[in-house]
């Protein structure tokens, strides 16, 4: 027997949570194994239907999880909403090489600093997907510290490019605060290693 509900709480990081029965009753366990379809990650208040089973522990658990269509489509459409992005994302890449073409005309950048900007904005959209497929598995996942880390030491720009288009990371508040601080404190170590800032802070 199918049975409508909501989900209630959902750790991502983890991939599982909770479903309440639209009824009432007893909030079943759900892991993300669970969900026949993989078109996006669940979300707090998404509507389901669901089976339930008894897990090997005797406890009960959601099976065969299929989310309600017009809520899907809901979710689709809020999610692929250019503003969600916000200026900053839209316009951080383009805005950046703006800065690096100014610097770099006015006070010579290594070539050297631009490859890294370029191989490690690859190497972190390669750990974002790696972490995403990771999740979608229930494998071992890539901390956050390693994907802030990434991004501070020049990988940002293939950070953003892959919470766009994998739809990674990019609906977690606390992360998303964390990443935008690593992007200014690169862009800010970047302008003061390549300009006459840099003689004034190291004198």
């Amino acid at each position: 027997m199918r049975i409508d509900g909501a989900v209630k709480t959902w750790n991502d990081e983890r991939g599982f949570g909770f479903i309440e029965p639209l009824h009432g009753g007893q909030e079943i366990f759900v892991h993300i194994k669970a969900f026949t379809s993989r078109s996006g990650r669940p979300e707090v208040g998404q509507r389901v239907t669901f089976e339930v089973e008894m897990a090997p522990d005797g406890k009960k658990r959601a099976k065969r999880v299929e989310v309600i269509r017009a809520t899907r489509a809901r979710v689709k459409a809020r999610n692929e909403n250019p503003a969600q992005w916000g200026t900053a994302t839209l316009f951080a890449i383009p805005a950046f090489f703006i800065l690096f073409t100014i610097t770099a005309f006015f006070w010579k950048v290594p070539v050297w600093v631009g490859a890294l900007y370029v191989g490690a904005s690859v190497l972190c959209f390669v750990v974002y997907a790696s972490d995403k497929s990771a999740a979608a598995a229930d494998r071992w996942r890539v901390s956050e510290d390693t994907l802030l880390a990434l991004g501070l030491i020049g990988g940002w720009p293939g950070a953003i490019v892959a919470q766009q288009f994998l739809r990674h990371k990019s609906s977690k508040i606390s992360f998303r605060t964390k990443f935008w601080a690593t992007v200014v404190a690169n862009v800010l170590g970047f302008l003061v290693l390549n300009s006459p800032v840099r003689s004034m802070v190291f004198t």
